[in-house]
């Protein structure tokens, strides 16, 4: 077993800072976790507590059935890739991926056997007699993961290990990584990751479940599909997405039967009566509006849109994606991003006004004060 626990988790500075609050987190066995915020919200702080590079000021941490608190690192059944590859410049990329076992007195026909192994794994049997200098950051990194692969360990750490790498060199690393894991997996190997990133595309893709973090407390741990379509709240919602969520303060009021969100100049939406079920202990009251850019279409995209909820905004830029553009509008001062088929935007251009379906049945409603997801 190589679950991860964390039971109450907090991290206190000697200066009185509180970075990490009290992180409760269960990491199943054989799962890809990733953390993922923005800076600062303590996410390799949390990984550097539980590889023991970061003392804990309070709370458990448990590795299978160990209690670690005390544990040092090497104890721990961890491996760590860092993002600056920590490589050895003076070794080969054998004796780099060699030395930990070597430390640890491994039989030498072990040694050699682990490091081809992970070597061919990797496509990195060709570069074993090079020295870091002579190779990629790209082709550096995937040494660093070997050398954590050897050690067999029961937890990989991976802390921010793709930001050194150019956009291109990134994808087909993330892709190398996500495919190991599977690979472990299906070998019977353990295969526990823990991955941090501050990139949201590197996490949708690769993790099982993503933990979202925000100044050291956890804003929602689901799997990548539930955090886009279902945030719990504002946090979420605006963090995952690209680009991201469409943000408008307004209110809801009763009209007839219906519930409608009122904003701008008393500018109004209709709201599903789904969606008005959830939400009509909040009639008369402030709240927020969330629609992602791709549910803001116009009639070529929603020919069956109720008229009501089209809305007509002032377009201010036009971004050409190729395949898709993103159009930025205003509507009574109130900026919002539209993501539309190239083929279905209908040729809209900068200084024109359009019209824009809001298509409720895809948004969220937020309470204005705790901010959390009052229409799941």
């Amino acid at each position: 077993m190589a679950e991860v626990i964390l039971k109450k988790v907090e991290k206190t500075y000697p200066n009185g800072f509180k970075a990490v609050h009290g992180i409760d987190l269960h990491i199943k066995d054989g799962e890809f976790m990733v953390f993922v915020g923005p800076s600062g919200c303590a996410k390799s702080t949390t990984l550097r507590m539980v590889a023991g590079l970061e003392e804990i000021t309070g709370g458990e941490i448990w590795i299978g059935d160990k209690l670690v608190n005390d544990l040092p690192p090497k104890d721990r059944g961890i491996a760590m890739v860092f993002q600056n590859y920590a490589l050895y410049p003076h070794m080969t990329v054998y004796d780099n991926m060699a030395f930990g076992l070597k430390m640890a007195k491994t039989p030498k026909d072990e040694i050699d056997r682990r490091v081809k192994e992970a070597a061919e794994k990797l496509e990195i049997t060709a570069l074993l007699d090079r020295k870091p200098k002579e190779m990629s950051g790209g082709q550096r990194q995937r040494v660093a993961v070997g050398r954590a692969i050897v050690r067999k360990p029961d937890v990989f750490l991976f802390d921010e290990p793709l930001s050194n790498l150019d956009a291109k060199l990134r994808v087909s690393m993330r892709v190398k990584i996500t495919q190991l894991h599977k690979q472990l997996k299906a070998e019977g190997q353990t295969a526990t990751m823990i991955y941090v990133t501050h990139d949201q595309v590197e996490a949708m893709t690769m993790g099982d479940r993503i933990c979202v973090l925000n100044y050291g407390k956890i804003m929602q741990v689901d799997t990548p599909l539930n955090l886009y379509h279902k945030p719990a709240n504002k946090f979420v919602a605006g963090f995952i997405g690209s680009p991201s969520m469409n943000f408008v303060d307004g209110r809801l009021e009763k009209s007839g039967e219906k519930i409608v969100f009122i904003f701008g100049n008393e500018r109004r939406v209709i709201l599903t009566e789904e969606m008005a079920g959830k939400v009509k202990g909040y009639v008369g009251k402030k709240v927020v509006l969330g629609i992602r850019p791709e549910n803001l279409g116009n009639r070529t995209t929603h020919p069956e849109g109720e008229e009501e909820n089209f809305l007509t905004g002032e377009i201010s830029i036009v971004e050409h994606m190729g395949n898709e553009e993103f159009i930025y509008f205003t509507i009574d001062g109130q900026e919002f991003t539209s993501r539309i088929e190239a083929r279905k935007s209908e040729g809209v251009k900068h200084g024109e006004t359009g019209k824009f379906y809001f298509n409720i049945k895809r948004a969220h409603i937020f309470d204005a004060e705790t901010e959390e997801n009052i229409s799941l």
